[in-house]
C-alpha cells in the first residue's frame, strides 16, 4: 500500500464516471472541478468501462481496498453494472447518486456487486428540495432510497449539504433516519471555497454541539477523523439496544485534522488523477491509460499528496488561510 510523505496510506479511490447530471444543485462543485457539465449525451472524453476496470486492477496491486463511483450522476452510465461486475473482487464498491434511477435498477446494482449507496437528499420538503436541486424529482428520490434499502444496499446513507438553505431541516432529517431502519445520515459542511456564495455558510460546530447533546453515543472514524453520533432508539452497547440512527458529520473546511486523515485519491471522468478535492493544480493525466502509465501516474500522485489545510494552505499572522509559499509555482 502506498503512503504519501505525510504518513497517509491510500486505501481508497473515488472515481467520477461522468460529469453529466439530471440535477442542477445550487451547491454542486462536480468533484472539485466546478460546473463543467455538458450535454446529457455520453461524451467521448469519459473513461470507458475498460479504462475504469484497468485502473482498478492496477491500484489493487497497491493495496487499494475501496472504490466509490461518483459523477455528475454515475447512474447515467448505462455500463455501470458492467463496471461493477468487472471490478476486483477484493474491493468494496459504493456509489454516490441522486437516487432518481434507483427504482427498477437497485437490485441489478446489488447483483452486479455494489455494496452500498449514498443518496443526495437535502430536504424532506418537496418544494425546498426542488429549489435546491432545480428538479421536481423528490418523489422519485424517496422511491429510490426505499428501493436501495429493499435491495440490501444498506446502510443507505443520505447525503445532506448543510448551508443556509437546508439548516432548518437538519433536525427533521435526523429524526427521519432515527425512525427508519437501514438509513444513516451524512451531514456535509458547505464548501464556499469550491462553490462560491460564502454568505450561505453556517457554523458547523453548532451542529456538532447540538448532536452531542441529543446523542447517546459518539464515535470517531479513522478516515478524516470524522465524528459519528447515535441518536434516537437506545444505546447499542446496552442489552437489547437498537442503536437508533447514525449521523455523521463531514467537515473539511479549515480542518487540519480532516486533511491529515485523508486516505483517498480521486479520478476525474476524463481520466486525470488528483490528490485533493480542493486542488486542480495537481491534476495528472494517465495518458492512454496503459497499465504502466496508470502505475507511474498513481505513484506520482500519491508521492505528491499534501494535506490541504495545514500544509498547502497555512495561516498567516492574521489567522487568514493563504497558500504556503513553497507550493506557489510548484
Amino acid at each position: 500500500m502506498l503512503e504519501d510523505d505525510f504518513g497517509r496510506e491510500v486505501t481508497g479511490v473515488r472515481v467520477s464516471l461522468t460529469d453529466r447530471c439530471n440535477f442542477d444543485c445550487v451547491y454542486c462543485h462536480n468533484e472539485g472541478l466546478g460546473d463543467t457539465r455538458g450535454p446529457m449525451d455520453p461524451d467521448d472524453d469519459e473513461m470507458s468501462a475498460d479504462d475504469v476496470v484497468r485502473f482498478l486492477e492496477v491500484v489493487e496491486e497497491f493495496g487499494v481496498e475501496k472504490v466509490k463511483f461518483t459523477g455528475g450522476e454515475p447512474m447515467l452510465r448505462q455500463d455501470l453494472e458492467e463496471i461493477l461486475e468487472r471490478a476486483p473482487d477484493s474491493m468494496e464498491t459504493s456509489l454516490t447518486t441522486n437516487g432518481t434511477f434507483l427504482p427498477g435498477r437497485a437490485e441489478d446494482l446489488k447483483e452486479a456487486g455494489l455494496s452500498r449507496v449514498n443518496v443526495s437528499q437535502d430536504a424532506l420538503d418537496p418544494q425546498e428540495f426542488a429549489e435546491i436541486t432545480q428538479s421536481g424529482a423528490y418523489d422519485k428520490v424517496m422511491e429510490g432510497v426505499q428501493a436501495a434499502v429493499d435491495a440490501g444496499l444498506s446502510p443507505v446513507k443520505l447525503n445532506m449539504v448543510v448551508f443556509e438553505h437546508t439548516a432548518g431541516y437538519v433536525d427533521e432529517m435526523v429524526d427521519h433516519v432515527a425512525e427508519n431502519p437501514g438509513l444513516q445520515l451524512q451531514l456535509i459542511e458547505y464548501m464556499p471555497e469550491l462553490t462560491g456564495h460564502p454568505e450561505w455558510n453556517i457554523d458547523i460546530q453548532r451542529v456538532h454541539d447540538w448532536l452531542a447533546e441529543i446523542s447517546h453515543r459518539v464515535e470517531h472514524r479513522e478516515m478524516h477523523d470524522r465524528k459519528r453520533y447515535w441518536v434516537g432508539g437506545t444505546d447499542p452497547d446496552a442489552d437489547g439496544g437498537d442503536g437508533g440512527g447514525m449521523v455523521e458529520i463531514v467537515d473539511p473546511v479549515e480542518n487540519e485534522e480532516f486533511c491529515a486523515n485523508c486516505h483517498r485519491v480521486r479520478v476525474t471522468h476524463e481520466g486525470y488523477l488528483k490528490g485533493c478535492l480542493n486542488r486542480n493544480d495537481d491534476l495528472r493525466t494517465m495518458g492512454e491509460m496503459t497499465r504502466e502509465e496508470i502505475r507511474e501516474t498513481y505513484r506520482e500522485t500519491v508521492e505528491n499528496r499534501v494535506p490541504y489545510y495545514g500544509e498547502y494552505l497555512v495561516q498567516d499572522d492574521d489567522d487568514q488561510w493563504v497558500v504556503n509559499e513553497k507550493y506557489i509555482g510548484a
